[in-house]
């Protein structure tokens, strides 16, 4: 894939929400599902975008919360909005978190190049900071798509 492009597509997540994110079905790949949104006055209508990451040999997730929030984001009522919006810690039942400062690619890499030569085919790391996690990823290809409204990455048929 073509980094030039790849970097393009990232920036396009800047300031927009991960709704949700983790390996496809099938385990091989790993999604990011954003809600991106446009000043109203443009007139283009909100959407909900699948960033699938294909060839994902690995995976990390992190916190970028800090230890200090944690201690006080523990109460199980933060997971649900309704019940955390008035208490003190971070409302886990947001159920979004946003992409700031955003996704960028990083340079080459020992692992990059590893799997780049084991495989035959260009591999990259993408680095997805949020004010909640943050994600390493590293793919071979990056495709953007729309998703229906209640597209369940988890349905088993």
């Amino acid at each position: 894939m073509d980094t030039t492009v790849l970097e393009q597509m990232l920036d396009e997540t800047f300031d927009h929400a991960v709704v949700h994110h983790g390996y496809t079905n099938y385990m091989r790949d790993y999604e990011v599902i954003i809600y991106a949104t446009a000043d109203p006055r443009t007139g283009i209508a909100p959407s909900h975008l699948r960033y699938l990451f294909r060839y994902c040999v690995e995976a990390r997730c992190d916190t970028s919360v800090s230890a200090e929030i944690w201690r006080v984001s523990l109460d199980d009522r933060l997971i649900d909005h309704e019940t955390g919006v008035d208490l003190d810690g971070y409302v886990w039942g947001a159920k979004w978190h946003c992409l700031y400062p955003g996704s960028k690619l990083l340079p080459g890499s020992e692992a990059t190049q590893h799997w780049s030569k084991a495989l035959g085919i260009d591999f990259h790391e993408v680095r997805i900071e949020t004010n909640a996690h943050n994600l390493t990823l590293l793919f071979s290809d990056l495709q953007v798509s729309e998703v229906p409204l209640g597209y369940a990455p988890f349905v088993v048929d």
